[in-house]
């Protein structure tokens, strides 16, 4: 398992209808992403969020847009006249989180695209395992591309992260914010979904896509970037062994 790395070449536009400011921005193999800045106001526990839940929904066979590592050189942005932004960049100098731009994408709007019951409960089950409290129906983070739906945007999932107290005990409490998912009420395939996920997302699984999140997004000691890679491993390997109690509680939620 392994993300490509970028050098972002050209900032284009803010996005902000994102509360953490990111960018439309082009990079060095000519493509356009969406930028994650690591110096937003979560900070860099929004990318890995964004890094972990991305990866896990694809390893489960979500279209999600590639992930890729995006370098922002210290030059980058002198030049941008909008104060907000230039701080923004002049914190996020090094490795940033970005996705490959869907262009021409349109928001996922449930009253015009249904989606069968199997799909939706496979989404509501990977949002109860990481946490994601940003999947509702005021901001579905999905996207329409061809006709297809599209998982974005996991950074404000994993929330533990933002309190290391009592991790364990998050780890395999039921997520009781599932109650406002958008596509809980559609969700009637939990039991079936769970048997089969919880099969792929292993321990190997886990590991290889912990083993992703760079060190300097953990902690600037090696030794502590360990340890806090491993309570990331740990908190989903308990979450996943806990799944048939926090689906039964999301199917009483919906």
């Amino acid at each position: 398992m392994e993300l490509r790395t970028v050098n972002v070449t050209r900032y284009v536009t803010p996005l902000r209808e994102g509360g953490s400011l990111p960018a439309i921005a082009e990079a060095d193999d000519e493509f356009l992403y969406v930028l994650k800045f690591r110096g937003a106001g979560q900070g860099v526990k929004a990318l890995i969020a964004e890094l972990i839940g991305g990866e896990l929904a694809r390893v489960l066979g979500f279209k999600i847009p590639e992930l890729v590592f995006a370098n922002l050189d210290a030059a980058f942005g002198r030049t941008e006249p909008d104060e907000e932004i230039q701080d923004l960049l002049k914190a996020s100098v090094g490795l940033n989180l970005a996705l490959h731009y869907l262009s021409g994408a349109i928001t996922f709007d449930p009253a015009v695209t249904p989606v069968d019951a199997r799909l939706a409960s496979q989404i509501v089950w990977l949002d109860c395992m990481i946490t994601n409290v940003d999947r509702t129906a005021r901001n579905t983070n999905m996207l329409i591309w061809h006709k297809e739906l599209w998982l974005i945007d996991h950074g404000a999932a994993l929330y533990f992260h933002h309190s290391w107290d009592n991790w364990k005990e998050q780890a395999v409490r039921p997520f009781g914010m599932i109650k406002d998912h958008v596509l809980l009420t559609r969700a009637t395939e939990l039991e079936q979904v769970n048997a089969e996920f919880k099969a792929i997302v292993d321990e190997t699984v886990i590991r290889d896509v912990a083993a992703l999140i760079p060190d300097e997004w953990l902690a600037e000691d090696p030794s502590e970037a360990a340890q806090r890679r491993e309570v990331y491993v740990q908190f989903l390997l308990l979450r996943i062994a806990a799944s048939d109690k926090i689906i039964k509680e999301a199917q009483h939620a919906g």
